[in-house]
């Protein structure tokens, strides 16, 4: 199984701890590190467009998409969170790869840094675990990708 990692840039203080919750879950899961690539972007506004991407090369099993938001004073958190979600769909419905939601939707860094903390509940992780699951499902049923 060949798995990528689109991770956001922006937040890097809490996207790196998901990245290596990530990790950490797709090695426990038996994927051999070189089956794994990470490709970084900006923001969570471009990861949509990086999942499709590498989900459209046809090298990929599943898309794991990690990035953080954390809620401001203006409207500025819900347009990009929304954005993001959608996308994501978006780019998993057209490319029929399993793409997981690892994107933080937080009121303060503290609620982040506790999301991204080492251990069973780091959203990294679970969102690594989502991935997988969806892509043996996939194989399971027949998908030509597995």
């Amino acid at each position: 199984m060949r798995v990528a990692i689109v991770v956001a840039r922006f937040n890097d203080f809490v996207t790196d701890r998901l990245l290596v919750g990530a990790q950490a879950a797709l090695r426990d899961a038996g994927i051999n590190e070189s089956d794994v690539e990470v490709f970084r972007v900006p923001g969570a506004f471009e990861i949509p467009m990086a999942a499709q991407r590498a989900a459209e090369t046809g090298r990929f099993n599943a898309v794991v998409c990690l990035g953080c938001l954390i809620r401001g004073a203006t409207p500025h958190f819900e347009y990009i969170a929304s954005a993001c979600a959608h996308g994501i769909t978006a780019a998993a419905a057209s490319t029929g790869v399993p793409m997981s939601f690892g994107v933080l939707t937080t009121n303060s860094a503290e609620e982040a840094l506790e999301r991204a903390a080492p251990g069973p509940s780091n959203k990294g992780r679970e969102s690594a675990d989502a991935a997988v699951e969806m892509a043996r499902l996939f194989a399971h049923l027949g998908d030509a990708r597995s």
